[in-house]
Protein backbone atom coordinates (compact mmCIF):
# COMPACT_ATOMS: atom_id res chain seq x y z
CA UNK A 1 0.00 0.00 0.00
CA UNK A 2 0.92 3.50 -0.78
CA UNK A 3 -0.01 7.09 0.85
CA UNK A 4 -2.06 9.32 -1.64
CA UNK A 5 -3.00 12.91 -0.88
CA UNK A 6 -5.98 15.06 -2.14
CA UNK A 7 -5.96 18.67 -2.31
CA UNK A 8 -8.50 21.47 -2.51
CA UNK A 9 -9.13 21.73 -6.22
CA UNK A 10 -9.92 25.20 -8.15
CA UNK A 11 -14.03 24.56 -8.33
CA UNK A 12 -14.24 27.71 -10.37
CA UNK A 13 -12.37 30.57 -12.13
CA UNK A 14 -10.37 32.61 -9.91
CA UNK A 15 -11.16 30.68 -7.37
CA UNK A 16 -8.49 30.86 -4.73
CA UNK A 17 -9.89 28.50 -1.59
CA UNK A 18 -12.59 26.78 -0.83
CA UNK A 19 -14.56 26.06 2.59
CA UNK A 20 -15.29 22.08 3.60
CA UNK A 21 -19.13 22.56 4.33
CA UNK A 22 -19.73 18.29 5.17
CA UNK A 23 -17.39 15.11 5.35
CA UNK A 24 -18.84 12.13 3.04
CA UNK A 25 -16.28 9.88 4.30
CA UNK A 26 -14.37 8.95 7.87
CA UNK A 27 -10.63 7.58 8.15
CA UNK A 28 -11.01 3.48 7.69
CA UNK A 29 -14.05 4.16 4.75
CA UNK A 30 -12.90 2.18 1.65
CA UNK A 31 -13.65 4.43 -1.40
CA UNK A 32 -13.69 3.84 -4.99
CA UNK A 33 -12.88 6.37 -7.88
CA UNK A 34 -14.74 9.24 -8.32
CA UNK A 35 -16.90 8.57 -5.63
CA UNK A 36 -17.92 12.17 -3.90
CA UNK A 37 -15.91 12.70 -0.32
CA UNK A 38 -16.55 16.25 0.98
CA UNK A 39 -19.15 19.05 -0.10
CA UNK A 40 -16.80 22.05 -0.87
CA UNK A 41 -18.27 25.67 -0.94
CA UNK A 42 -16.70 28.25 -2.74
CA UNK A 43 -17.96 32.07 -3.63
CA UNK A 44 -19.11 30.56 -6.65
CA UNK A 45 -20.77 27.11 -5.86
CA UNK A 46 -21.19 24.04 -3.62
CA UNK A 47 -20.02 21.28 -5.24
CA UNK A 48 -18.83 17.44 -4.57
CA UNK A 49 -14.91 16.56 -4.32
CA UNK A 50 -14.30 13.47 -6.04
CA UNK A 51 -11.78 10.45 -5.01
CA UNK A 52 -9.18 10.46 -7.64
CA UNK A 53 -8.34 7.14 -6.25
CA UNK A 54 -9.40 3.66 -5.52
CA UNK A 55 -8.31 3.15 -1.77
CA UNK A 56 -9.13 3.49 2.20
CA UNK A 57 -9.26 7.12 3.88
CA UNK A 58 -6.37 7.11 6.43
CA UNK A 59 -6.81 11.34 7.87
CA UNK A 60 -8.70 14.07 7.08
CA UNK A 61 -6.84 16.97 6.91
CA UNK A 62 -9.01 19.45 7.86
CA UNK A 63 -12.41 19.83 9.73
CA UNK A 64 -15.79 21.08 8.71
CA UNK A 65 -15.51 24.58 8.24
CA UNK A 66 -11.96 24.63 7.68
CA UNK A 67 -11.41 26.85 4.28
CA UNK A 68 -8.34 25.71 2.98
CA UNK A 69 -6.45 27.34 0.04
CA UNK A 70 -6.75 25.72 -3.83
CA UNK A 71 -3.60 23.48 -3.90
CA UNK A 72 -4.04 22.35 -0.12
CA UNK A 73 -4.11 18.76 1.29
CA UNK A 74 -7.48 17.62 2.64
CA UNK A 75 -7.19 13.93 3.05
CA UNK A 76 -4.67 11.06 2.47
CA UNK A 77 -6.06 8.06 1.43
CA UNK A 78 -3.76 4.35 1.26
CA UNK A 79 -3.80 2.81 -2.35
CA UNK A 80 -2.79 -0.28 -3.92
CA UNK A 81 0.96 -0.31 -5.21
CA UNK A 82 4.58 1.39 -4.20
CA UNK A 83 6.71 -0.67 -1.88
CA UNK A 84 6.79 1.47 1.47
CA UNK A 85 5.18 -1.31 2.97
CA UNK A 86 7.04 -3.20 5.73
CA UNK A 87 7.59 -6.77 4.28
CA UNK A 88 5.62 -9.46 5.94
CA UNK A 89 9.05 -11.15 7.64
CA UNK A 90 10.50 -7.87 9.01
CA UNK A 91 10.08 -7.21 12.53
CA UNK A 92 10.18 -3.71 13.80
CA UNK A 93 10.71 -3.14 18.08
CA UNK A 94 9.61 0.20 18.35
CA UNK A 95 10.70 1.61 22.11
CA UNK A 96 7.36 1.75 24.01
CA UNK A 97 8.74 4.97 25.91
CA UNK A 98 8.55 6.88 22.37
CA UNK A 99 5.19 6.26 22.19
CA UNK A 100 3.75 6.53 25.53
CA UNK A 101 0.95 9.39 25.85
CA UNK A 102 2.23 11.39 23.10
CA UNK A 103 -0.63 12.57 20.99
CA UNK A 104 -0.56 13.29 17.04
CA UNK A 105 1.10 17.21 16.55
CA UNK A 106 1.90 16.43 13.07
CA UNK A 107 -0.80 19.01 11.81
CA UNK A 108 -0.53 21.36 14.81
CA UNK A 109 0.92 24.23 13.12
CA UNK A 110 -1.08 23.51 9.76
CA UNK A 111 -3.36 26.78 9.82
CA UNK A 112 -6.59 27.64 7.54
CA UNK A 113 -6.54 30.72 6.24
CA UNK A 114 -10.03 30.77 8.52
CA UNK A 115 -7.76 30.12 11.43
CA UNK A 116 -5.28 32.57 11.07
CA UNK A 117 -8.01 35.17 10.29
CA UNK A 118 -9.73 34.84 13.25
CA UNK A 119 -6.94 34.73 15.70
CA UNK A 120 -5.44 37.73 14.18
CA UNK A 121 -8.68 39.81 15.16
CA UNK A 122 -8.99 38.47 18.31
CA UNK A 123 -5.24 38.57 19.16
CA UNK A 124 -5.18 34.67 20.25
CA UNK A 125 -1.73 32.76 20.01
CA UNK A 126 -2.28 29.40 18.48
CA UNK A 127 0.96 28.03 19.86
CA UNK A 128 -0.99 28.06 23.66
CA UNK A 129 -4.26 26.39 21.59
CA UNK A 130 -4.58 22.91 22.08
CA UNK A 131 -6.18 21.29 18.65
CA UNK A 132 -9.56 19.28 18.66
CA UNK A 133 -8.71 18.44 14.85
CA UNK A 134 -6.88 15.78 13.08
CA UNK A 135 -3.15 15.46 13.92
CA UNK A 136 -3.85 18.11 17.03
CA UNK A 137 -4.92 20.61 14.15
CA UNK A 138 -6.62 23.87 15.15
CA UNK A 139 -9.53 24.64 13.98
CA UNK A 140 -11.63 27.00 13.99
CA UNK A 141 -14.23 26.01 16.65
CA UNK A 142 -10.77 25.69 18.79
CA UNK A 143 -10.50 29.37 18.14
CA UNK A 144 -13.97 30.46 18.61
CA UNK A 145 -13.84 27.99 22.10
CA UNK A 146 -10.22 30.56 23.43
CA UNK A 147 -12.52 33.63 22.63
CA UNK A 148 -15.05 32.57 24.56
CA UNK A 149 -12.90 31.46 27.69
CA UNK A 150 -10.89 34.26 27.58
CA UNK A 151 -7.56 32.52 27.07
CA UNK A 152 -4.47 34.77 27.39
CA UNK A 153 -4.00 36.74 24.18
CA UNK A 154 -0.66 36.75 22.37
CA UNK A 155 1.83 38.51 24.11
CA UNK A 156 4.51 38.77 21.00
CA UNK A 157 3.62 41.49 19.12
CA UNK A 158 6.36 40.17 15.87
CA UNK A 159 4.65 36.66 16.13
CA UNK A 160 1.45 38.24 15.42
CA UNK A 161 1.83 40.67 13.35
CA UNK A 162 3.60 37.82 10.91
CA UNK A 163 -0.12 35.95 11.34
CA UNK A 164 -1.78 39.12 10.46
CA UNK A 165 0.19 39.60 7.63
CA UNK A 166 0.09 36.12 6.22
CA UNK A 167 -3.26 37.00 5.59
CA UNK A 168 -2.95 40.74 5.09
CA UNK A 169 -5.00 41.92 8.47
CA UNK A 170 -3.94 45.12 10.28
CA UNK A 171 -3.00 43.44 13.42
CA UNK A 172 -5.03 44.60 17.00
CA UNK A 173 -3.09 47.69 18.48
CA UNK A 174 -3.17 47.40 22.23
CA UNK A 175 -1.46 49.27 25.22
CA UNK A 176 0.31 47.33 27.97
CA UNK A 177 -2.48 48.54 30.60
CA UNK A 178 -5.76 47.95 27.72
CA UNK A 179 -6.84 44.16 27.77
CA UNK A 180 -7.43 42.70 23.83
CA UNK A 181 -11.12 42.31 23.37
CA UNK A 182 -12.51 38.84 23.79
CA UNK A 183 -15.74 39.31 22.43
CA UNK A 184 -17.15 40.73 19.25
CA UNK A 185 -18.09 44.32 19.37
CA UNK A 186 -22.07 44.21 18.50
CA UNK A 187 -23.48 42.35 21.32
CA UNK A 188 -27.01 40.71 20.68
CA UNK A 189 -29.39 41.11 23.09
CA UNK A 190 -33.07 39.22 24.22
CA UNK A 191 -34.95 38.36 20.71
CA UNK A 192 -32.28 38.96 18.42
CA UNK A 193 -31.07 35.68 15.80
CA UNK A 194 -27.81 34.83 15.10
CA UNK A 195 -27.02 33.53 11.94
CA UNK A 196 -24.16 31.91 10.97
CA UNK A 197 -22.00 32.97 8.24
CA UNK A 198 -20.25 29.62 7.42
CA UNK A 199 -20.44 28.35 4.04
CA UNK A 200 -22.34 30.27 1.16
CA UNK A 201 -22.85 33.64 2.67
CA UNK A 202 -19.01 33.75 4.17
CA UNK A 203 -17.58 32.61 0.79
CA UNK A 204 -19.65 35.28 -1.08
CA UNK A 205 -19.00 37.70 1.82
CA UNK A 206 -15.19 37.36 0.98
CA UNK A 207 -15.42 37.41 -2.93
CA UNK A 208 -17.40 40.70 -2.72
CA UNK A 209 -14.75 42.17 0.07
CA UNK A 210 -12.18 41.32 -2.38
CA UNK A 211 -13.38 42.77 -5.66
CA UNK A 212 -14.15 45.89 -3.73
CA UNK A 213 -10.63 46.36 -2.42
CA UNK A 214 -9.03 45.39 -5.50
CA UNK A 215 -10.63 46.64 -8.35
CA UNK A 216 -11.44 50.51 -8.27
CA UNK A 217 -15.41 50.50 -9.16
CA UNK A 218 -16.91 53.17 -11.74
CA UNK A 219 -20.20 53.33 -12.23
CA UNK A 220 -22.92 54.37 -15.16
CA UNK A 221 -26.40 54.27 -16.17
CA UNK A 222 -28.18 55.14 -19.22
CA UNK A 223 -31.84 55.41 -20.14
CA UNK A 224 -33.45 53.11 -22.82
CA UNK A 225 -37.24 53.38 -24.10
CA UNK A 226 -38.06 49.58 -24.44
CA UNK A 227 -41.56 50.36 -25.58
CA UNK A 228 -41.19 48.48 -28.95
CA UNK A 229 -39.50 45.67 -26.70
CA UNK A 230 -42.79 45.00 -24.24
CA UNK A 231 -44.97 44.92 -27.15
CA UNK A 232 -43.10 42.42 -29.18
CA UNK A 233 -42.66 40.53 -25.80
CA UNK A 234 -46.55 40.68 -25.20
CA UNK A 235 -47.02 39.48 -28.92
CA UNK A 236 -45.39 36.90 -28.67
CA UNK A 237 -44.61 35.36 -25.33
CA UNK A 238 -47.85 33.04 -25.46
CA UNK A 239 -47.25 31.37 -28.33
CA UNK A 240 -43.53 30.71 -27.37
CA UNK A 241 -44.81 29.26 -24.12
CA UNK A 242 -47.13 26.75 -26.03
CA UNK A 243 -44.56 26.10 -29.08
CA UNK A 244 -41.16 25.75 -26.20
CA UNK A 245 -42.55 25.31 -22.92
CA UNK A 246 -40.38 28.01 -21.58
CA UNK A 247 -41.18 31.40 -20.59
CA UNK A 248 -40.21 34.66 -22.56
CA UNK A 249 -38.95 36.70 -20.57
CA UNK A 250 -37.04 40.02 -21.47
CA UNK A 251 -34.16 39.11 -19.73
CA UNK A 252 -33.13 37.21 -23.67
CA UNK A 253 -33.37 40.38 -25.82
CA UNK A 254 -31.79 42.52 -23.10
CA UNK A 255 -28.69 40.15 -23.43
CA UNK A 256 -28.88 39.58 -27.27
CA UNK A 257 -28.39 43.61 -27.04
CA UNK A 258 -25.16 43.06 -24.77
CA UNK A 259 -23.86 41.00 -27.30
CA UNK A 260 -24.15 43.04 -30.19
CA UNK A 261 -22.44 45.99 -27.65
CA UNK A 262 -19.45 43.33 -27.01
CA UNK A 263 -19.02 42.46 -30.31
CA UNK A 264 -18.54 45.95 -31.16
CA UNK A 265 -16.43 47.09 -28.08
CA UNK A 266 -14.83 43.90 -27.56
CA UNK A 267 -12.54 45.45 -25.10
CA UNK A 268 -15.60 45.20 -22.69
CA UNK A 269 -15.17 41.89 -22.57
CA UNK A 270 -11.72 41.43 -20.82
CA UNK A 271 -10.21 40.39 -17.88
CA UNK A 272 -7.64 42.02 -15.19
CA UNK A 273 -4.30 40.20 -14.86
CA UNK A 274 -2.09 41.81 -12.66
CA UNK A 275 0.80 42.55 -15.47
CA UNK A 276 -1.87 42.90 -18.70
CA UNK A 277 -5.13 42.84 -19.67
CA UNK A 278 -6.43 40.13 -21.22
CA UNK A 279 -9.64 40.85 -24.04
CA UNK A 280 -11.32 37.48 -24.05
CA UNK A 281 -12.43 36.06 -27.48
CA UNK A 282 -15.51 34.22 -26.45
CA UNK A 283 -18.42 35.90 -25.21
CA UNK A 284 -19.40 33.65 -22.30
CA UNK A 285 -21.95 35.64 -20.09
CA UNK A 286 -22.22 34.93 -16.02
CA UNK A 287 -26.02 34.97 -14.95
CA UNK A 288 -26.74 36.14 -11.48
CA UNK A 289 -28.84 33.86 -10.20
CA UNK A 290 -30.45 34.28 -6.61
CA UNK A 291 -31.93 31.45 -4.60
CA UNK A 292 -33.30 32.52 -0.88
CA UNK A 293 -29.92 31.92 0.45
CA UNK A 294 -27.34 32.73 -1.95
CA UNK A 295 -26.41 33.90 -4.59
CA UNK A 296 -25.16 32.01 -8.16
CA UNK A 297 -23.54 33.29 -11.37
CA UNK A 298 -23.62 30.58 -13.75
CA UNK A 299 -22.03 31.14 -17.16
CA UNK A 300 -23.95 30.97 -20.77
CA UNK A 301 -21.58 30.04 -23.18
CA UNK A 302 -20.70 31.80 -26.28
CA UNK A 303 -24.04 33.14 -25.75
CA UNK A 304 -22.87 35.34 -29.35
CA UNK A 305 -24.14 31.99 -31.06
CA UNK A 306 -27.83 31.44 -29.43
CA UNK A 307 -30.83 33.21 -30.70
CA UNK A 308 -33.56 34.91 -28.27
CA UNK A 309 -34.93 31.45 -27.88
CA UNK A 310 -31.83 30.20 -27.07
CA UNK A 311 -31.04 32.47 -24.20
CA UNK A 312 -34.51 31.93 -22.95
CA UNK A 313 -33.97 28.63 -22.78
CA UNK A 314 -30.71 28.22 -21.33
CA UNK A 315 -31.88 30.95 -18.46
CA UNK A 316 -34.85 28.78 -17.62
CA UNK A 317 -32.81 25.82 -17.51
CA UNK A 318 -30.29 27.52 -14.68
CA UNK A 319 -33.04 28.79 -12.88
CA UNK A 320 -34.50 25.81 -11.63
CA UNK A 321 -31.43 24.44 -11.22
CA UNK A 322 -30.16 27.00 -8.92
CA UNK A 323 -33.56 26.86 -7.10
CA UNK A 324 -33.08 22.91 -7.05
CA UNK A 325 -29.14 23.14 -5.87
CA UNK A 326 -27.97 21.70 -8.80
CA UNK A 327 -25.79 23.84 -10.41
CA UNK A 328 -21.86 22.30 -10.43
CA UNK A 329 -18.97 23.87 -10.86
CA UNK A 330 -18.68 23.19 -14.14
CA UNK A 331 -21.45 25.96 -14.69
CA UNK A 332 -19.91 28.50 -13.24
CA UNK A 333 -16.70 28.77 -15.21
CA UNK A 334 -15.59 30.51 -17.94
CA UNK A 335 -17.41 33.75 -17.41
CA UNK A 336 -16.15 36.95 -19.13
CA UNK A 337 -19.15 39.87 -18.60
CA UNK A 338 -22.16 39.37 -15.63
CA UNK A 339 -25.97 40.19 -16.55
CA UNK A 340 -27.54 41.05 -13.61
CA UNK A 341 -31.09 40.90 -13.64
CA UNK A 342 -32.52 42.97 -10.63
CA UNK A 343 -35.67 44.59 -12.21
CA UNK A 344 -36.89 41.14 -11.10
CA UNK A 345 -36.99 42.46 -7.72
CA UNK A 346 -38.47 45.61 -9.10
CA UNK A 347 -35.63 47.95 -8.29
CA UNK A 348 -35.06 50.50 -10.92
CA UNK A 349 -31.55 51.74 -9.97
CA UNK A 350 -28.68 50.04 -8.63
CA UNK A 351 -24.76 50.40 -8.27
CA UNK A 352 -23.76 46.01 -8.96
CA UNK A 353 -20.53 45.13 -7.59
CA UNK A 354 -17.85 43.35 -10.44
CA UNK A 355 -17.57 39.60 -10.52
CA UNK A 356 -13.56 39.84 -9.88
CA UNK A 357 -11.82 39.31 -12.19
CA UNK A 358 -13.85 40.60 -15.18
CA UNK A 359 -14.47 44.37 -16.12
CA UNK A 360 -17.56 45.29 -16.44
CA UNK A 361 -21.75 44.14 -14.66
CA UNK A 362 -24.56 45.64 -16.12
CA UNK A 363 -27.78 45.27 -14.22
CA UNK A 364 -30.92 45.41 -15.51
CA UNK A 365 -34.00 47.59 -13.53
CA UNK A 366 -37.40 47.71 -13.86
CA UNK A 367 -39.07 48.49 -16.63
CA UNK A 368 -41.89 51.29 -15.54
CA UNK A 369 -44.09 53.54 -17.57
CA UNK A 370 -42.96 57.06 -17.14
CA UNK A 371 -44.11 60.38 -19.06
CA UNK A 372 -41.43 61.30 -21.89
CA UNK A 373 -41.60 63.91 -24.42
CA UNK A 374 -41.49 62.11 -27.68
CA UNK A 375 -42.83 64.23 -30.87
CA UNK A 376 -43.45 67.45 -29.55
CA UNK A 377 -45.89 65.77 -26.77
CA UNK A 378 -45.40 63.57 -23.64
CA UNK A 379 -46.75 59.94 -24.23
CA UNK A 380 -46.61 57.31 -21.55
CA UNK A 381 -43.92 54.95 -22.36
CA UNK A 382 -42.13 51.77 -20.80
CA UNK A 383 -38.66 53.54 -19.91
CA UNK A 384 -35.53 50.90 -17.76
CA UNK A 385 -32.05 52.18 -16.16
CA UNK A 386 -29.39 49.78 -17.37
CA UNK A 387 -26.98 50.58 -14.34
CA UNK A 388 -23.46 49.37 -15.20
CA UNK A 389 -19.88 49.26 -12.98
CA UNK A 390 -16.83 48.76 -14.80
CA UNK A 391 -13.12 48.33 -13.45
CA UNK A 392 -11.52 51.74 -14.08
CA UNK A 393 -8.24 49.49 -14.49
CA UNK A 394 -9.32 47.87 -17.55
CA UNK A 395 -12.18 50.26 -19.15
CA UNK A 396 -12.40 53.91 -19.66
CA UNK A 397 -15.76 56.25 -19.60
CA UNK A 398 -15.44 56.90 -22.96
CA UNK A 399 -15.73 52.89 -23.91
CA UNK A 400 -18.15 52.39 -21.26
CA UNK A 401 -20.44 55.25 -22.82
CA UNK A 402 -20.04 54.04 -26.33
CA UNK A 403 -21.12 50.37 -25.24
CA UNK A 404 -23.92 51.44 -23.60
CA UNK A 405 -24.75 53.83 -26.42
CA UNK A 406 -24.81 50.71 -28.60
CA UNK A 407 -27.38 48.24 -26.29
CA UNK A 408 -29.66 51.51 -26.13
CA UNK A 409 -29.89 51.64 -29.94
CA UNK A 410 -30.12 48.07 -30.27
CA UNK A 411 -33.22 47.42 -27.95
CA UNK A 412 -34.62 51.00 -29.36
CA UNK A 413 -34.02 49.59 -32.53
CA UNK A 414 -36.55 46.30 -32.15
CA UNK A 415 -39.29 46.33 -34.51
CA UNK A 416 -42.57 45.01 -32.63
CA UNK A 417 -43.74 43.23 -35.98
CA UNK A 418 -40.57 41.90 -37.23
CA UNK A 419 -38.99 40.62 -34.17
CA UNK A 420 -36.71 37.00 -34.70
CA UNK A 421 -36.82 34.76 -32.12
CA UNK A 422 -35.47 31.92 -34.00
Amino acid sequence: MKLETLTMPQLGESVTEGTISLWLVKPGDTVKKYDPIAEVITDKVTAEVPSSFDGVIESLLAEEGDTLSVGEAIVTLKVEGGAIEVAATETIEPKQETHVEVPDQSMKKRYSPAVLKLSAEHGIDLERLDGTGTGGRITRKDVLRAIEIGVPAEKEMPAEKSQAAAQNIPAPVTTKDEPRPQSPAIETQQGDIEIPTAGVRQAIAQNMVRSKHEAPHAWMMIEVDVTNLVEARNRHKDAFYNQEGVKLTFLPFFMKAIVEGLKKYPIMNSQWAGDKIIQKKAINLSLAVATQDALFVPVIENADELSIKGLARTIDDYGKRAQAGRLTSKDMQGGTFTVNNTGSFGSIQSAPILNFPQAAILSVESIVKRPVWVNGMFAARDMVNLCMSIDHRVLDGLVAGQFLQTVKQSLESIDSNQVSLY
